[in-house]
């Protein structure tokens, strides 16, 4: 008796069989999941720009046909009420090709005019810039654009000649003027400017922080708010206590609710926070604060002996730098300080140490851009300090310093809830707004900070007596700047 099905006989010809058809279909194939593979490539060479631009392009037309799909399940209006129900917000530069690409489909795939399509992008995109820095403000080269895009460059540049034209009617003669303010940068190679195409798709565009959105009014994007009045806005940033307090942070979301009456409206209502001011001196509130700023630092020093084999004192300060790895954020002059803690305490004699310094963890975390090589550096410039200062027993645990590895949203939830001082330190004028500052105040972390993004509208909800303040304000470093482009300073030859 037979126990299993017979199976049918091998049916594959191989006189049909084309192997440049099968290798085809195989380098085709890698070739489409290598635009996934890794996401934000090191862009410092030519390939790595070309994979970041189909890659920007991938998820943006990804994004644009399902939200086309579902729209058209429910509508059937010629598009006509779109941006009534998809509003479109665009995350810095990077997903900028979105809207050539639904104006592309609403013209070649949905046959609208020009006209009817323009209208539809406008109202739909909205444009928040998240930096002043101009290098980070993308630019692709027309011919790589003209390369992988070509009908997208072709609607590029239909946006800019009738563009140009309504800024050769304002202002007219101002050729240089209107040089500036074009989507398309002149020279070799030239450039479509990504920000400035955001920002003409766009009917709003906002910064992240008053101060950077002042900043955007009057430096990076001031000819634009003439052009457009009204168009560029604020929205500070923020961050949900439902994350970063109740969720990480349960035993202090559970103090605030029984001290506020057992009720825990806060959480959506942060104002309410208020209420708990006149408990700031009451000693059994406090107790318990300082039981549970504890408790998580034993989570934390856990956490670190586990991910860096160090061990840290849980009787010491924990000092916390953690964002991303970068010149202006200065984590660079954190580590440098950390050197000059740790020789201030080589230099005092051993019997006085403990009297004239505070024990204190000094925890630097981020991530650093692939092809990012000065940042790179920092990170071992850091950990290179680590390993010399842990290792030396005659310091002790006066200082120990940490590098904290994979820094991500996880890690976070562990290291913020533990943290008494945090380093917000950027120059100022450079920090957009910052968020890890509103997560670590949220927390009981006192700010060492400069007056830079949100550091400005935090010290002004909870008073600059409650933070630690320090160096120029913007208007300060502007004037150090103007000195030592004029020599005031002593800059010679490229040197200080």
């Amino acid at each position: 008796m037979r126990l299993w099905r017979s199976r049918p006989r091998n049916t594959f010809d191989f006189d049909k069989f084309n192997s440049s058809d099968y290798h085809g279909a195989i380098n085709e194939r890698q070739n489409a999941e290598y635009i996934t593979s890794v996401l934000y490539p090191n862009d410092s060479t030519d390939a790595g720009k070309e994979l970041r631009l189909k890659q920007q392009y991938f998820f943006c037309s990804a994004s644009i046909y399902d939200i086309i799909r579902r729209y058209k399940l429910r509508h059937n209006d010629r598009f006509a009420m779109f941006a009534d129900k998809n509003k479109v917000q665009l995350n810095d530069t990077h997903p900028a090709i979105a809207t050539i690409e639904l104006l592309r489909i609403l013209i070649d795939e949905e046959m609208l005019s020009f006209e009817e399509a323009w209208n539809v992008v406008y109202n739909t995109f909205s444009y928040t810039n998240h930096t002043v820095l101009p290098e980070a403000l993308e630019k692709w080269s027309v011919e790589l654009i003209g390369r992988l895009l070509p009908r997208h460059l072709e609607l590029i540049y239909l946006i800019n000649h009738i563009y140009i034209t309504k800024l050769k009617q304002k202002y007219p003669g101002d050729g240089e003027k209107v040089g500036r303010m074009s989507l398309i940068e002149e020279g070799w190679p030239k450039k479509v400017r990504m920000a400035y195409l955001s920002i003409v798709c766009s009917h709003t565009v906002n910064g992240v922080a008053a101060l950077h959105s002042h900043l955007l009014k009057t430096t990076l994007f001031k000819e634009f708010d003439a052009l457009y009045p009204g168009k560029l806005q604020n929205k500070t940033n923020g961050v949900t206590p439902r994350r970063w307090i109740h969720c990480c942070n349960p035993k202090l979301s559970e103090l605030i609710s029984d001290t506020l009456g057992g009720i825990d409206e806060w959480i959506t209502a942060l104002d309410n926070l208020k209420l708990l001011m006149p408990y700031a001196t009451d000693k059994t509130f406090v107790d318990q604060f300082i039981q549970i700023k504890t408790e998580n630092k034993i989570a934390l020093a856990k956490w670190v002996k586990e991910k860096t084999g160090y061990d840290i004192p849980i009787n010491a300060l924990y000092d916390i730098q953690v964002k991303r790895i970068h010149e202006y954020k200065r984590q660079m002059m954190n580590i440098f300080y950390v050197i000059h803690r740790y020789l201030e305490i080589l230099d005092t004699p051993a019997h006085e140490r403990k009297n004239k310094f505070v024990p204190r963890v000094i925890m630097i975390g981020g991530k650093a851009a692939p092809g990012y090589h000065n940042a790179k550096a920092i990170i071992k410039l850091i950990t290179s300090v680590s390993q010399k200062v842990n290792n030396d027993h005659t310091v002790g645990d006066l200082l120990k310093v940490i590098f904290l590895p994979n820094y991500n949203v996880s890690s976070a939830q562990i290291i913020i809830p533990a943290a008494e001082l945090s380093q917000h330190i950027s120059t100022a004028g450079t920090e957009a707004s910052g968020t890890s500052n509103m997560k670590f105040v949220m927390n009981g972390g006192l700010i060492i900070g400069t007056m830079d993004g949100a550091n400005v509208e935090i010290a002004e909800e909870i008073g600059e007596d409650n933070m630690f303040i320090f160096g120029e304000r913007v208007a300060g470093v502007d004037k150090i700047r103007k000195e030592l482009y004029e020599g005031k300073r002593g800059y010679v030859g490229g040197r200080l």
